[in-house]
């Protein structure tokens, strides 16, 4: 087999092979749905709680696509200031790394005081989660651009601007590919964190709510559900990178 198909049927050999392992395990040592439910039992919840939990889905998927898309511009933006001047660098570097030193979790509530309880708190708690990891990558590639390109456009005249977008961007392409997959995932998970705090719909708020009903079925359920959401969105920025390193190799 080649590399790409290793690449999804070891995955799913994988996953299948934990299922019976985990469903063997559970029923041997009789173990209670309420501590750990056998895969059959969640996937019969899954089924039977699906348009409620698609639902619940549509509202994530909407919130963490907008801090995602927030996140993006931002970091992108940042990265562009870092490497476009020295000064500009040596004054928010410092800002920034204290910053990415804070526990997010920890600044959730303040969201919550200074945005209210709606989704505009948790899109925006989202994005700066998942903001870092295209600053950084972003601005490396930037910074680390071969400099015979850049010397061959200053000995043609080419403008700082045209420089920047003709070859720092093409350049640093895979690093900003590389930040945005981590911040795809990060997304996700910022929203759901905000939902365990301020929401009342959502794959967060429903694995909170069957957690607190002991619905320990229910809540793999939505698990799994947000598992999916997260892949479909991590599978089209790998998909969005191949058709750019794609169009730059070319």
């Amino acid at each position: 087999m080649n590399d790409r198909t290793l690449s999804i049927v070891l995955p799913l050999a994988s996953a299948v092979a934990i299922a019976v392992a985990w469903q063997v395990t559970v029923r041997v040592a009789g173990i209670r749905e309420l501590i750990l439910p056998a895969p059959t039992e969640i996937f019969e919840t899954l089924l039977r709680t699906l348009p409620s939990l698609l639902h619940q889905a549509v509202v994530t998927g909407r919130e963490a696509l907008a801090a995602f898309l927030l996140a993006i511009v931002a970091g992108f933006t940042g990265a562009a200031l870092i490497s476009s001047s020295r000064i500009l660098r040596e004054i928010l570097y410092p800002f920034i790394v204290t910053l990415q030193l804070v526990p997010k979790v920890a600044l959730a509530p303040l969201f919550v005081i200074f945005l209210g309880i709606d989704h505009e708190a948790r899109i925006t708690f989202a994005a700066l989660l998942s903001f870092f990891p295209v600053l950084i990558s972003t601005s490396v590639g930037l910074h680390d651009t071969d400099l015979s390109a850049l010397r061959l456009c200053r000995s043609l005249g080419a403008s700082s601007w045209r420089t920047f977008w003709s070859v720092r961007v093409p350049f640093a392409l895979p690093h900003f590919f590389s930040g945005v997959r981590i911040s795809s995932t990060m997304a996700v998970t910022g929203v759901v964190i905000a939902e365990f705090i301020s929401a009342k719909e959502g794959l967060g708020f429903a694995i909170l709510a069957a957690g607190a009903r002991s619905q320990t079925a229910a809540a793999f359920a939505a698990i799994g559900v947000l598992c999916l959401l997260g892949l479909a969105l991590y599978g089209a920025v790998a998909g969005l990178e191949r058709l750019a390193i794609r169009w730059y190799r070319g």
